[in-house]
């Protein structure tokens, strides 16, 4: 049912993609040319070029843009500078998450927003009306995402500065002579770098990123090679993580960001964005919390399997992941706030077994954040 074509679709079949849907993307959620446990430890140790085409792009012009963006996102934005990014969240008028988002302040009154899969486009849409600015939603625009510790060294070959380029900056730049934006963000936990460029250069960029890259380590990694990364980096994803996917029995879908571990996005002292007031009122009235669990298995815990506590339930998880180079078994997961403590003994029952486990802190990788933040 994708409505949104991909200008690599010929290169992900060749990989071995059937190209599933996600957000109205072809996009290749697994390659059979590989496997995903060598295209994790390439992000990990090397680097992986991914398409991240799918995530929604657009472009917000005009005077009035940042009381936009001021109104729909929890962030300052008016301490965002040209050639500076930031993440951000946004939330309807009940205080509750519907999609988040990375800011990118392209001039004084030029932004692009890329958004997940959630409400953010229709509700920046709504924001627009009556305002002194317009929107473009931009589909030309692909985003191939070169993450690891190797990106750095394979771009600084062609790109002058990208060395110095800090973590959530931006550049606009040449790239095998295309025009592109180069931004020092990613979805993976590690030093990672997402290419921006035009459908009809898409091809040679990735061809020839893949060609060069391969001697030192580089390698095509899959959607799904990203699930595994994220667990590791505690990094969400809508709706998957979300009530939207595992509803409440008595409750519409929607988690607050104290829920989520989200509230960080929330600019000190910033009022007057959508659902500020009940986000406020809503701290300490956590329902659940996201929360880590490391499970005594050889394999990944499966999204929905059960989690108990003393013989009662007490959560679910939502994604799992076996990571071969640590040997050990991690997942996101929902659970009862009295449990989401360090060191809480856990029974998994699910698709994926009977196992022991314990509540465990995310991030699991680098939780100072030292590699992505890295000089």
């Amino acid at each position: 049912m994708s409505w949104r074509r991909s200008p690599l679709a010929d290169r992900h079949r060749a990989l071995g993609s059937a190209l599933e849907d996600w957000n109205g993307m072809e996009t290749a959620w697994t390659y059979t040319a590989s496997d995903l446990a060598d295209e994790h430890e390439a992000v990990r140790t090397k680097a992986a070029l991914m398409d991240v085409s799918g995530l929604r792009k657009v472009h917000l012009v005009g005077p009035h843009s940042h009381h936009v963006l001021q109104r729909a996102t929890t962030r300052d934005v008016r301490k965002i500078y040209p050639g500076r990014s930031v993440y951000a969240c946004m939330l309807n008028d009940g205080g509750k998450f519907t999609d988040d988002c990375i800011l990118y302040r392209t001039g004084p009154n030029s932004w692009m927003v890329v958004l997940g899969s959630g409400t953010g486009y229709e509700e920046i849409t709504k924001d627009v009306l009556g305002k002194n600015a317009a929107l473009l939603f931009d589909d030309d625009l692909q985003d191939l995402s070169l993450q690891g510790p190797v990106a750095v060294e394979y771009l600084a070959r062609h790109v002058p500065g990208i060395r110095e380029l800090k973590y959530f900056h931006h550049l606009q730049t040449t790239l095998f002579g295309k025009h592109v934006m180069i931004s020092r963000t990613g979805y993976t936990g590690e030093r990672g770098y997402e290419i921006f460029c035009k459908a009809e250069d898409a091809t040679e960029i990735w061809d020839t990123i893949v060609a060069e890259g391969r001697p030192i380590g580089i390698v095509p990694a899959s959607f799904t090679a990203l699930d595994w990364l994220r667990v590791e980096s505690y990094l969400l994803f809508f709706p998957y993580d979300n009530s939207q996917m595992y509803p409440f029995a008595d409750e519409p879908p929607g988690d607050t960001l104290w829920e989520l571990g989200l509230d960080f996005t929330v600019s000190p002292g910033k009022v007057g964005f959508r659902g500020a007031e009940e986000h406020a009122r809503l701290k300490g009235r956590e329902r659940f919390k996201i929360f880590g669990v490391v499970a005594d298995s050889d394999k990944p815990l499966d999204a929905g399997d059960v989690l108990y506590a003393d013989g009662k339930k007490v959560g679910i998880v939502t994604c799992g992941m076996y990571s071969r180079a640590t040997g050990r078994s991690l997942a996101i997961a929902r659970m009862d706030v009295a449990v989401a403590r360090e060191g809480t003994p856990l029974q998994v029952e699910g698709q994926s077994g009977h196992c022991a486990a314990v509540a465990h802190p995310i991030n699991f990788d680098d939780p100072e954040k030292k590699k992505r933040n890295a000089a």
